[in-house]
């Protein structure tokens, strides 16, 4: 089946292409989305008419695109989470977490355009990349740390406190010796 795609549509063609493919698929899903339409004499004329019109609709969202890419590289996202032994992840983050983290400061984008190639299972600092448009990919800077803050800060403040616990006891001590 022949079809002229009126829209960019991934793995099969750009706005304006003639494409072959099974029918099914252009009936079924094409035709009904109003991707494409049958490759006529009578439709090439009138898709001729209508090219630029689908040109600058697709222009406008590509440029939407490109705002929200910026915006994306603009704001640095942080996940807390709980480690245990050795900074290992209890679970793992996964697009669903990301795209909450990046709901909560206000970009709001479909998970399933987040690209994790495999779920994230260790602290640290990732570039993710987010397919906003078939031309258009972001990345987000991503930090994953640990829920409550580091380890390290919480042992020194205890130490801190055992020291000075330790002083004042000696204190008293050295007091009721002298009594």
């Amino acid at each position: 089946m022949k079809l002229i795609l009126r829209a960019d549509v991934d793995a099969l063609g750009r706005l304006g292409d003639i494409v072959t493919v099974k029918p099914g698929y252009g009936r079924n899903y094409l035709i009904p989305q109003g991707l494409a339409k049958p490759a006529t004499t009578a439709n090439l004329k009138a898709f001729e008419l209508e090219r630029r019109k689908l040109q600058e609709h697709a222009d406008s969202l590509r440029a939407q695109a490109e705002g929200l890419a910026d915006r994306i590289a603009s704001a640095p996202i942080e996940i807390e989470v709980r480690v245990g032994d050795g900074d290992k992840l209890y679970g793992s983050v996964t697009t669903s977490n990301i795209g909450d983290a990046m709901e909560a400061v206000g970009i709001e984008i479909d998970r399933r355009k987040i690209i994790l190639p495999e779920p994230i299972r260790s602290l640290g600092e990732y570039e993710i990349e987010i397919r906003l448009h078939p031309d258009v990919h972001g990345v987000l800077k991503l930090s994953v740390i640990r829920h409550g803050g580091p380890v390290v800060e919480e042992i020194e403040e205890t130490e801190e406190v055992a020291e000075a616990v330790e002083e004042s006891v000696e204190n008293v001590d050295a007091e009721t010796a002298e009594a």
